[in-house]
C-alpha cells in the first residue's frame, strides 16, 4: 500500500482496518510506503496501526509517484504472494483466502485480480460494478484496448513482476503498463469472476481523468503500448482518438459516458 499527504485519515483507517482485522485470512506483513511527508493525522493513524499490525513502515523524502513508491515497497516484501491494496477502498473479508487459494492452486498464474464494487459514501451503497474478462486469453484482448484488471484487487507473485522490471513510472498508467508487459512476456493473468473489493468513488474521480494534461499522457501510453508490440498501429490510432475525445468531455458527459458505455 502507498499514502500520500492528500488521503483522508479516516479511510486510510477502514483500508487498514480491511486487511487485517477484517479478514478471515491475515497477511503475514503489511508493507505500507509513505510517498512523501504525511499530515498529522494521517502519521496518527499509521502508528495505531503499528500497535497491532506486523507493518513495515516505508518513508520516502519527497512525493515520487506510485510506481516508485510501490517498487520500493516490493523491495521490502519478503513474501513472494503480494497483495496491492490502495489508501481509500476497502477489502472484502474473504478477498485474501479466496486469492491464496486460488493462486495456490493455479501456479501457473502470475497475477490474480477480481471484480470491484464501486460505492459513494458508505459500502451500503454501491453505484456500479466493475467486471473484467476472466482467463488469461480473453484478458490479453480485452487489454488491447482497456486495462484489464483492477488495480487494488491484483495478487501477484513477486518474482514475476520482478522479472519484467517491476512498476515503471508511467503517470495514471503505473499497472496498465505493467501488466502490458507480462502479457507480452507471456505470463498468465487471471480475474476471480466475483467482487472482492469495495471501490470508494465519487465525481473527483471522472474529473481527474479528463483534461489535456490526461489526454495527452495516455496517447504518450497508447504509443508505448504500440512500441512494446501489444497492441498495433490501428489499435493505438483508434483507442487514441476515442480516449482523447473522452478526455476532452465536460465531466457530466464523461461521467455518463463511464456509467453507460463502460460499466456493467
Amino acid at each position: 500500500m502507498s499514502v500520500y499527504q492528500n488521503e483522508n485519515a479516516n479511510c486510510l483507517r477502514q483500508a487498514l482496518e480491511s486487511i487485517w482485522s477484517g479478514q478471515t485470512l491475515r497477511p503475514t506483513e503489511i508493507v505500507l510506503v509513505k510517498d512523501g511527508p504525511l499530515t498529522s493525522e494521517l502519521d496518527s493513524v499509521i502508528d495505531d496501526f503499528r500497535q497491532s499490525a506486523p507493518m513495515t513502515v516505508v518513508a520516502l523524502e519527497r512525493n515520487s509517484g506510485l510506481g516508485v513508491a510501490l517498487n520500493e515497497g516490493l523491495k521490502h516484501c519478503t513474501c513472494e504472494l503480494v497483495a496491492r491494496m490502495d489508501s481509500d477502498d476497502i477489502s472484502k473479508p474473504k478477498r485474501f483466502a479466496r486469492q491464496a487459494e486460488f493462486m495456490a492452486e493455479h501456479t501457473d498464474i502470475a497475477v490474480c485480480g477480481s471484480w470491484i464494487d464501486e460505492f459513494i459514501g458508505t459500502t451500503d451503497n454501491v453505484v456500479s460494478q466493475r467486471r473484467l474478462p476472466e482467463t488469461s486469453a480473453d484478458i490479453v484482448e480485452f487489454g488491447r484496448k482497456r486495462n484489464p484488471l483492477n488495480h487494488p484487487t491484483v495478487m501477484f507473485r513477486k518474482s514475476a513482476v520482478e522479472t519484467v522490471g517491476g512498476y515503471e513510472h508511467f503517470q495514471w498508467f503505473e499497472d496498465y503498463w505493467l501488466w502490458a508487459r507480462m502479457l507480452k512476456t507471456g505470463y498468465r493473468l487471471y480475474n476471480i469472476p466475483e467482487s472482492l473489493l469495495w471501490f470508494r468513488t465519487s465525481a473527483d474521480v471522472y474529473r481527474r481523468r479528463g483534461g489535456w494534461r490526461y489526454a495527452m499522457t495516455e496517447f504518450k501510453f497508447q504509443n508505448s503500448l504500440r512500441k512494446l508490440g501489444f497492441i498495433s498501429f490501428a489499435d493505438m490510432i483508434i483507442n487514441g482518438s476515442i480516449r482523447f475525445s473522452v478526455r476532452l468531455l465536460p465531466n457530466f458527459l464523461r461521467k455518463t459516458f463511464y456509467d453507460k458505455l463502460v460499466r456493467r
